[in-house]
């Protein structure tokens, strides 16, 4: 009993492993480095568009805080 329990752990590690060499091997080849840009640089757009927005919210703030004209230059 104890072989058949350790047999299905070893193939269960043995599926696992082999998992995770192939998405290794996926990640390192061409089209995985394309993947790993595209999304960085689809984080460093979503970024810079949280950080315009904060700052126009900023803007709006001390304008009202000083009374200033809503007009923009």
């Amino acid at each position: 009993m104890k072989r058949i329990l350790w047999l299905g752990v070893g193939a269960a590690l043995g599926v696992v492993v082999f998992r995770k060499l192939s998405e290794a091997r996926d990640a390192v080849g061409p089209e995985g480095l394309n993947r790993a840009v595209g999304r960085l640089s689809d984080s460093v757009y979503h970024f810079a568009d949280q950080v315009r927005d904060g700052m126009r919210e900023r803007e709006d703030e001390l304008r009202a805080a000083l009374a200033l004209d809503d007009k923009r230059s």
